[in-house]
């Protein structure tokens, strides 16, 4: 199982050699890809990763630094399969999002651009709710959170649950607190995803320290670790020993 880092700033102004947030993780060949910001699919694509493996992609929350690639790996994907003569290698693909208008509003950009985005194979939308969302090789699980200010459904911010291979990975998303994915990290997890967008690096470590989070790895980066990045990591790990600063382009092995 691999993690691939497409994009890992949070939505600031651009920031030479980081793009917003995506990431995806590989099993068996078969690509789940998560949050969709700008230029994820070039970066995917140049990285090696087969976008015609892609089968479920899941969508935290519909702020534009989470959705400003999603029309583009669509369309590459219909692009890829239209060259190659290859449909995509698992069949439909599903989109797994909060917000329907979002899902729409794309699929009309699409269906406006050359071919139509006339494909011999379906992009599926399906509502997020908290549970689970996919069962199989993988199971991903969904959590509301409060990044949005709601109070109550329906719920348009998540944080996920990844587990396979014995693995749990969690994914925080756009967070108001901690406490947000406590129910997720009760279990413990061996990998932690966490934005630092709205957070500050150092006192989630602190927060967690002790804890049964195995690694920490931070994305979505904000204005406050952009500043100095290796100022803050060796911050971080005063603290937390295994804790690692997301770049565009890494590759973990899980």
């Amino acid at each position: 199982m691999k993690l691939y880092i497409f994009g890992s700033c949070s939505g600031t102004e651009p920031v030479e050699n980081r793009h917003h947030t995506a990431f995806a993780v590989e099993l068996n060949g078969r690509i789940y890809w998560f949050d969709a910001g700008e230029n994820c699919s070039y970066t995917a694509h140049l990285m090696g990763v087969d976008l015609l493996s892609v089968s479920d992609v899941f969508i935290s929350h519909p702020h534009m630094d989470h959705v400003g690639g999603l029309g583009n790996l669509l369309w590459n994907i219909r692009k890829l399969s239209t060259m190659t003569k290859v449909l995509p290698r698992y069949g439909d693909i599903t989109l797994y999002m909060p917000n329907e208008d979002t899902f729409e509003g794309i699929m009309t950009i699409l269906k406006a651009t050359e071919g139509g985005y006339k494909t011999d194979y379906q992009t599926l939308f399906r509502r997020i709710s908290d549970g689970v969302l996919l069962d199989g090789d993988i199971r991903v699980t969904a959590l509301h959170n409060r990044h949005l200010g709601q109070e109550e459904g329906p719920w348009q911010s998540f944080s996920f649950l990844i587990e396979a291979e014995s693995k749990r990975i969690v994914y925080s998303g756009d967070v108001k607190d901690l406490d947000d994915i406590a129910p997720f990290l009760e279990n413990g997890c061996d990998l932690l995803l966490m934005e630092t967008g709205h957070h500050d690096p150092v006192t989630v470590c602190g927060r967690l320290k002790g804890g049964n989070v195995g690694r920490i790895c931070f994305l979505h980066h904000g204005r406050r670790i952009l500043s100095d990045c290796e100022g803050m990591l060796c911050a971080c790990r005063k603290i937390f020993d295994d804790v690692h600063i997301c770049n565009d382009g890494d590759v973990f092995d899980l």
